[in-house]
């Protein structure tokens, strides 16, 4: 197995466990594939949801360039969902799995089609 099917299973316990989701793996798979060289770097691999700078860095660069919505309150809104589901205590929120959620949360699920 090799480090990324790792780590998909990795992200994929934690939707299980700490968001209570059954994955949609095939979907999982297209949203790490997504995320490129960030999964494998301990800094990028997390969203730091604690700062707002990098929630603004989120919100532009995944639901805003990649997922194709407008920008308004809805998605602060679904950003916040999000983060409830995994959890505010929850330190290491991993990019591939708030991705997914964010994907699942706003019905985009075409984009990785």
């Amino acid at each position: 197995m090799g480090k990324r099917d790792e780590l998909i299973e990795k992200y994929a316990a934690d939707l299980k466990e700490k968001c209570g989701m059954d994955p949609d793996m095939d979907l999982l798979t297209k949203v790490v594939i997504g995320c490129g060289p960030a999964i494998y770097n301990d800094d990028s691999s997390t969203v730091a949801a604690s700062q707002p700078g990098e929630l603004e860095t989120v919100k532009n660069n995944f639901l805003i360039k990649k997922l194709g919505l407008s920008d308004g309150p809805e998605l602060d809104a679904g950003m916040n969902s999000v983060i409830e589901t995994y959890g505010q205590s929850e330190r290491n929120k991993y990019r591939a799995v708030v991705y997914y959620m964010l994907t699942k949360h706003f019905g985009k699920e075409s984009v990785y089609a």
